[in-house]
């Protein structure tokens, strides 16, 4: 079985830090969308629930609330810097999830421990996801159940491929993605979420879109951060005399979202579910 080293890497030393920093705007940006595939989940009193890839903790916590005191949540992920975050909220709250640091593709938590598992853009940076996944299911109940959601093509999210798409004139020439390596659009194809599921074990595969508006703040904040995360971050990161240039043709092309509440760009994505039959 292949590990996560190089994700392991990445999310504990620039991605992880800077999420850390940015929590309270990415959360904000992210919550609608974790939020239908909460209601897709349907927590219930008393369950067991593994948030995967739970980051700072904002969808632990609303898992929290719906499972109650009479149940529990686990909130895993590999990096160190956005667990900190998570635990640190956790001190302030008398029902607090459980942060552990660990790799849902390998991590052993005990078979059949959890009624449900959840995740928030926590799935797609697996290396071997069918692995990954069939580790998943194991640690689930027979009958339990797993709903996550998952971006759909770039194409379809302007919030990430409209600051890109007006800088790219002033980047250097860009090489070509895998659409299947570990990365935030991994799961855009539908047809290869079904096949690793399936592959894992997994039936009753619901693959569902999902579209809303999403924003984390006026046209300076989201500015600031589409320069830190996202994929015209890391072209920033390698050319930072670019950004300059860069930031006047990303602020005009935000402008043309801007609203009485912020910046607010369409998002896209797939709420996934199955169960372990």
């Amino acid at each position: 079985m292949s590990d996560n080293a190089a994700q392991t890497e990445f999310w504990n030393t620039v991605a992880g830090l800077t999420w850390a920093e940015h929590q309270a705007q990415l959360d904000r940006q992210l919550r609608p969308l974790g939020a239908a595939g909460m209601q897709v989940l349907s927590p219930q009193p008393g369950e067991a629930v593994l948030d995967i890839g739970c980051g700072c903790g904002d969808t632990s916590f609303a898992l929290a609330g719906a499972v109650g005191e009479t149940g529990s949540v686990l909130g895993l992920d590999i990096s160190e810097p956005m667990l900190a975050v998570a635990r640190s909220r956790a001190a302030d709250s008398p029902a607090a999830p459980v942060f552990t640091l660990a790799d849902a593709q390998t991590a052993d938590l005990g078979e059949a421990r959890f009624d449900a598992a959840f995740s928030r853009f926590g799935v797609m940076f697996f290396n071997d996801p069918t692995a990954a996944f069939a580790n998943i299911r194991r640690m689930l109940k027979p009958g339990g159940r797993i709903t996550f959601v998952c971006w759909r093509p770039a194409t379809e999210n302007p919030w990430m491929s409209v600051p890109f798409q007006a800088a790219l004139p002033l980047l250097p020439p860009q090489p070509e993605r895998d659409p299947l390596a570990p990365g935030p659009f991994a799961f855009a194809n539908p047809d290869r979420v079904r096949g690793i599921l399936s592959d894992a074990g997994f039936s009753a595969i619901t693959i569902t879109p999902f579209d809303t508006l999403i924003g984390s703040g006026g046209l300076d904040e989201t500015l600031a951060l589409t320069g830190r995360v996202g994929p015209l971050a890391a072209v920033l990161r390698e050319n930072p005399d670019l950004a300059g240039p860069v930031q006047h043709v990303v602020r005009e092309a935000l402008s043309a979202y801007l609203t009485a509440e912020g910046v607010m760009m369409p998002a896209a994505v797939w709420v996934v579910s199955a169960a372990n039959a």
